[in-house]
């Protein structure tokens, strides 16, 4: 049941449960500060109708996925070309709006409660907000390889990141977050970039099973094979551990390879430049 795939999924449920909860402890706090208490169950209304969100989209997505798997083995490898990618765009609007609002986050979500203050305002702000975070989750679990594992680590992470806020809100414990978002916030890029190269590989498996291309084509040379080395991303523990932190494949196609890596290094150096530009913490 816990296979490599729950690592990652930990690591993501930690990185979306630190974003979605802190979010609401910011909703909180702000209320306090303004004599607003008795508007704090809007808050957890929203993050009530944010989870049902999620979930609901998960249903939906898992249950599709489902009907369609049973069919057709080659249209369920379309198909999770198609929702791959669908999903690998949400991910980088994800990943735009983070690289664009990071270091100002909190200014941001206190300039809305200012100027949003109906009841129906501040649950759309906390249900948005909150869907945002469970919908990667959803996403990164779609694709998961072992999707059981990857989502009990994600729960996992999940619990584990409601108590470090919980702390933090109660003023228990001290977190640099900025770190810590960093940290999450290449790890998302590099999964993302994984993303991307597993979708393209479901096509091309899709394009030879169906005959559009013949196994012989340029785009299933291999850019190298490391298979039966200790890179080996199935067998080798090495392999397994670069397989869950940056997506290595031991043996992948050039076209994978290079488009994988290629959107990855764009958004790692995007991140980069704008650390540098940007010194201002959460």
């Amino acid at each position: 049941m816990f296979t490599i795939d729950f690592l990652p999924g930990f690591i993501m449920g930690v990185r979306e449960g630190l974003e979605a909860f802190l979010i609401i402890a910011i909703m909180l706090e702000y209320l306090n500060k303004t004599n607003r208490q008795k508007d704090k169950g809007f808050v957890f209304q929203g993050l009530g109708l944010g989870l049902l969100s999620s979930l609901v989209f998960g249903l939906l997505l898992f249950g599709v996925s489902s009907w369609i798997g049973n069919g057709n083995t080659n249209i369920a490898k379309l198909w999770e070309f198609g929702a791959s990618f669908v999903a690998l765009i949400l991910i980088t609007t994800f990943i735009y709006f983070m690289l664009k609002n990071k270091n100002n986050i909190v200014g941001d979500i206190k300039d809305k409660m200012s100027v949003s203050l109906s009841k129906k305002a501040i649950i759309l702000l906390a249900a948005v907000m909150v869907a945002r975070e469970g919908a990667e989750i959803v996403l990164f679990v779609f694709v998961a390889v072992n999707q059981l594992s990857y989502f009990l680590g994600a729960i996992t992470g999940i619990l584990a990141s409601s108590i470090v806020v919980y702390l933090i809100y109660k003023s228990l414990i001290s977190v640099n977050l900025k770190v810590i978002f960093n940290i999450t916030l290449v790890y998302l890029i590099l999964q993302a970039g994984f993303m991307l190269g597993y979708s393209f590989h479901e096509l091309f498996s899709y394009f030879k099973a169906e005959s559009i291309l013949d196994g012989s084509s340029a785009v299933y040379t291999k850019m190298y094979d490391l298979s039966g080395t200790f890179l080996d991303h199935k067998e080798k523990p090495l392999g397994i551990i670069l397989y869950a932190t940056i997506g290595w494949y031991s043996k992948p196609e050039i076209f994978q390879f290079l488009i994988q890596y290629i959107y990855t290094g764009t958004l790692l150096v995007w991140f980069f430049k704008s650390n540098n530009n940007n010194k201002k913490a959460w």
